[in-house]
């Protein structure tokens, strides 16, 4: 037994002073870019939807953009119309996802007399990614209540909701990335107060996005982004969607924009609008007992994406940069440094003599599995 506890000993020792030897490697970086593109067609059946949009050439150039900031991940949104003037300066170093078409009548077949059944299977939804990121798996999930087909800005014309990407970093480490559009209000009906039911519909997406999260939460972190058309004053996002996950305790929720412009402080349900939030929102989702990501930083670019003085579109790309954080990279932080060391008084620990201890101790402590403890 002794030669056993010596034994024992000695190897909790050179695991404490080999890791204290050594600093932590540096955790890798990666980008994630959201843009609403704006590629509703200019005409539909003659009628003008959107003759201010970028169209073709304005397209163009939204790809020249994406493809001069060189992010790793980017999300867009209304990708409809012009997907191939939005893809003509990305295909050389992006993969892509499916595009589930435009918004188009002249090949399919319209039945006038039921115009309330009319609804277009694309969601406008595409992410794109570098050549050295891996897709492992990929899912489009549709909204299960929307607002608005000949009105309220037409959201139920089209099949908007949500996509789920699992991707390996070129580094190998794992990541969940959501991609969304959510219901949308006109300042006309916000206005009048006429927008009750959109804000129904959005707050009814965002649990619906929760309700998946948790469901196929894992030890991976998670980036959800996209046009949510939400601000924190008018929705109850921060209540419905942040709050109930991390009441769950087996994750914690952040947005990137607020915590780097608002001190982590989000607005009140009813208060006055907090200054620079968008549309555009970019939450990050840690698991608790897994790898995580922490902001390095977060831009919303009005500086480059102009053409001529203006912007290519009606929204400002949201990029964001993050640091993974495995969570062996995690146990090695805590070991390698004396000040990091954990309080845990259900730890199984040893003293450097290979004896058990128990909560009461004092000292220095190592775990069964190596893991040194401040006790």
């Amino acid at each position: 037994m002794k030669r056993t506890r010596y034994t024992l000993a000695a190897f909790m020792l050179s695991c404490i002073f080999a890791f204290a030897g050594e600093e932590p490697k540096a955790n890798p970086t990666f980008s994630v870019v959201t843009l609403n593109v704006d590629g509703l067609p200019g005409k539909l059946a003659f009628i003008p939807v959107n003759a201010d949009g970028p169209m073709s050439a304005g397209s163009e150039r939204i790809s020249e953009y994406l493809a001069s900031q060189n992010c790793d991940i980017l999300c867009l949104q209304e990708d409809f119309n012009y997907r191939w003037e939005i893809w003509s300066r990305l295909f050389a170093n992006y993969q892509h996802d499916e595009w589930t078409g435009g918004i188009t009548y002249e090949d399919r077949k319209i039945d006038f007399a039921h115009l309330q059944n009319l609804k277009f299977e694309c969601d406008g939804l595409n992410m794109v990614w570098r050549n050295d990121i891996q897709s492992d798996s990929y899912e489009r999930v549709p909204w299960q209540k929307s607002f608005g087909k000949f009105s309220h800005d037409f959201d139920d014309i089209i099949t908007k909701g949500f996509r789920r990407h699992e991707l390996t970093l070129s580094d190998g480490h794992k990541l969940v990335v959501y991609n969304m559009h959510m219901d949308a209000s006109s300042d006309r009906d916000e206005q009048k107060g006429n927008d009750g039911k959109d804000r129904e519909a959005r707050i009814s997406q965002w649990k619906q996005l929760r309700d998946h999260i948790l469901k196929h939460l894992d030890d991976r972190p998670i980036i959800v982004v996209g046009d949510m058309n939400s601000f924190y004053h008018r929705d109850d996002v921060k209540t419905e969607f942040i709050d109930a996950i991390t009441a769950t305790g087996s994750a914690t929720v952040s947005d990137a924009w607020i915590e780097k412009y608002n001190q982590g402080v989000y607005p009140d349900l009813g208060a006055e609008p907090l200054e620079g939030e968008t549309l555009d929102k970019a939450l990050y989702i840690n698991p608790t007992d897994g790898n995580s990501v922490e902001l390095v930083n977060v831009t919303l670019d009005r500086t480059h994406y102009l053409y001529e003085g203006l912007p290519l579109s009606d929204h400002y790309p949201l990029i964001t940069t993050f640091r993974y954080i495995s969570r062996d990279a995690k146990d090695a932080t805590r070991i390698s440094t004396l000040a990091g060391g954990t309080d845990d008084p259900d730890a199984e620990t040893y003293d450097l003599s290979g004896r058990p201890v128990d909560a009461n101790h004092k000292g220095i402590a190592v775990t069964k599995q190596g893991k040194y403890l401040k006790k």
